[in-house]
């Protein structure tokens, strides 16, 4: 039976790898290794990217783990800024998030970094079974970090931590950090706050520390961000992205968290999702979503590299596909 088991703590960050009987991940890599004849890097790539043929992209950009979505991004999510994924539930964020772990990984042959991750959970479990089957390897979590902040001041403390491991020549994983994850910044300010200046303050605390660490250490900052339903009157005064075409299983939504948070941020990448009916399925297209066929877009908001674009994607057993425009 597969457990995962915590084997390394540092500063609230712990090192999390899979383990099965009495072989542990890396004794299972080095026979893995020595019998298909494979170097050690070629198990961090995302299985997405063992079905393509990647480019190797800049090293300022992280690969979303599929062409198509890098295309749409202009190369992939970059580095030394915050890009934020809004969304519905089950839209697909942490898909995402999960499949950056893994491209951070992957060597830059691939279009990864080969770097080590930090993942900050708000909304626990680590999805560690959906992780592992997205990795091509055996021992996905290798170069991940993960920790859990439950209110603001656990992710205050949490990124005072992620200071001390971003300034370490060598981290525990032996590869430099790259990739900071926040999944997702609205569960950790859901009604923790009632006084409006006070959230807003917390707020900006958080995003100016996020904002050092990309700009300081040239990391990708992901943060996830939930939607709620609105009406016209309330984003009349809305003047940040086009929020006129966000609708998501046929309604119109917003990002949470207001205009405080959006000023936060530098990229707003937006994934809605609407059901598609009278549609036939074919059985190498299953769906993660229990055999819905889902048509998934993602959509940019507002990025100050990027002009107004969107792409349809899907979500498969072996990660986040773009799908190509019919021309």
């Amino acid at each position: 039976m597969t457990e995962v088991h915590s084997v390394d703590r540092m500063h609230q960050f712990q090192v999390q790898r899979w383990k099965r009987g009495k072989r542990n991940d890396r004794q299972r890599n080095v026979e893995s290794e020595r019998k298909n004849g494979r170097n050690s890097e070629v198990a961090m790539i995302p299985r997405c990217l063992w079905l393509q043929n990647p480019v190797q992209l800049p090293a300022d950009k992280l690969s979303l783990g599929c062409p198509i979505l890098d295309h749409v991004l202009g190369g992939g999510i970059p580095c030394g800024s915050i890009t934020e994924l809004t969304g519905e539930s089950s839209s697909g964020k942490t898909q995402l998030c999960l499949q950056l772990l893994l491209s951070a990984a992957a060597p830059r042959s691939s279009g990864g970094l080969s770097s080590t991750s930090l993942f900050i959970s708000s909304e626990p479990p680590f999805p560690l079974r959906r992780l592992h089957s997205l990795s091509a390897g055996d021992a996905p979590l290798d170069h991940i970090l993960v920790g859990s902040a439950l209110s603001p001041e656990e992710l205050e403390s949490l990124l005072k931590s992620a200071d001390y491991l971003l300034s370490l020549n060598r981290p525990p994983s032996g590869r430099p950090i790259r990739l900071l994850v926040v999944d997702s910044a609205t569960s950790i300010f859901r009604a923790d706050v009632d006084d409006v200046p006070s959230r807003s303050a917390v707020l900006f605390r958080i995003a100016a520390k996020l904002k050092e660490q990309a700009r300081s250490f040239n990391i990708a900052v992901v943060v996830t961000n939930h939607v709620v339903d609105v009406v016209e009157d309330e984003t009349r005064d809305l003047r940040i992205g086009n929020y006129v075409n966000l609708w998501s299983s046929g309604r119109r939504v917003c990002p949470a968290m207001g205009l405080a948070w959006a000023n936060c941020v530098n990229t707003r990448l937006f994934l809605s999702r609407t059901i598609e009916t009278n549609m036939m399925v074919a059985a190498n297209e299953h769906m993660v979503d229990g055999g819905c066929k889902w048509r998934r877009k993602l959509q940019v908001v507002f990025a100050p590299h990027l002009p107004e674009a969107s792409c349809d994607f899907v979500i498969k057993r072996e990660g986040v596909f773009g799908v190509a425009t019919q021309a």
